[in-house]
């Protein structure tokens, strides 16, 4: 087996400190990823949602990409009634969301608890989306196996003949938005010390978390943690 070594990075772009950081981390997000639309990062709307099975424990992730965030929380868009997503949080609500912004050396973690949006709260979005995509969210059995790419083919093509002519869809009762409501949220900066006469040379990155005990509260712990 062939191991590749990766690029040894010296990550000399930035440092992060407490007094750099908003009282409030969902402001914080915010100024991130400001920051890295303008950089620009490709896609920094891309995020590794993981969530687990239970009594198994087992894990999945996919990227999906975040579509809002309001005071609450992150929303991502999905099926939720056959994908793999979907029987994970029926069985346990707790699931977590990974930005990897490399061109700004910076992550974001965010564990928290989640919540479907309301039919009408999802409409807004789904509304938004060019037609083709709101025909294939009908068509779609998200992750049921298909024996034949005809059968995908003939359940959109009977989900055109069923909405044809109408401009305005409903969302499908199995399609819509999550929000996953923070109860942690790690924010990681590749850093060099401003300190010294040369870049340190090391990987002693900055680390600085937020944590509250449930969804409801308002308090914030902000705590630096050892690389």
């Amino acid at each position: 087996m062939l191991l590749v070594a990766p690029k040894d990075d010296q990550y000399l772009r930035s440092s992060l400190n407490r007094t750099n950081l908003h009282d409030d981390p969902l402001q914080q997000f915010h100024l991130w990823y400001t920051q890295a639309q303008e950089h620009p990062v490709p896609q920094p709307e891309g995020t590794t949602l993981s969530t687990a099975s239970l009594p198994s424990g087992r894990i999945s992730a996919r990227t999906v990409y975040l579509k809002e965030l309001d005071t609450r929380g992150f929303v991502v868009y999905s099926n939720w009634g056959t994908s793999k997503k979907s029987g994970d949080i029926a069985s346990n609500p707790h699931a977590a969301l990974t930005f990897w912004w490399r061109e700004q050396e910076r992550q974001v973690r965010v564990e928290g608890v989640t919540e479907r949006l309301k039919p009408e709260e999802s409409q807004i979005y789904y509304d938004t989306r060019i037609r083709g995509s709101r025909i294939g969210a009908w068509a779609s059995r998200q992750s049921s196996v298909l024996t034949d790419r005809d059968i995908l083919e003939k359940q959109v093509k009977d989900v055109e003949e069923r909405f044809e002519g109408e401009e305005k869809i409903p969302i499908p009762p199995f399609w819509g938005g999550m929000r996953i409501i923070p109860t942690y949220i790690e924010f990681w900066q590749g850093c060099y010390s401003p300190h010294r006469k040369t870049p340190r040379a090391s990987r002693l990155h900055d680390r600085f978390t937020y944590t509250r005990d449930s969804p409801t509260d308002t308090d914030w712990r902000i705590e630096r943690l050892s690389p």
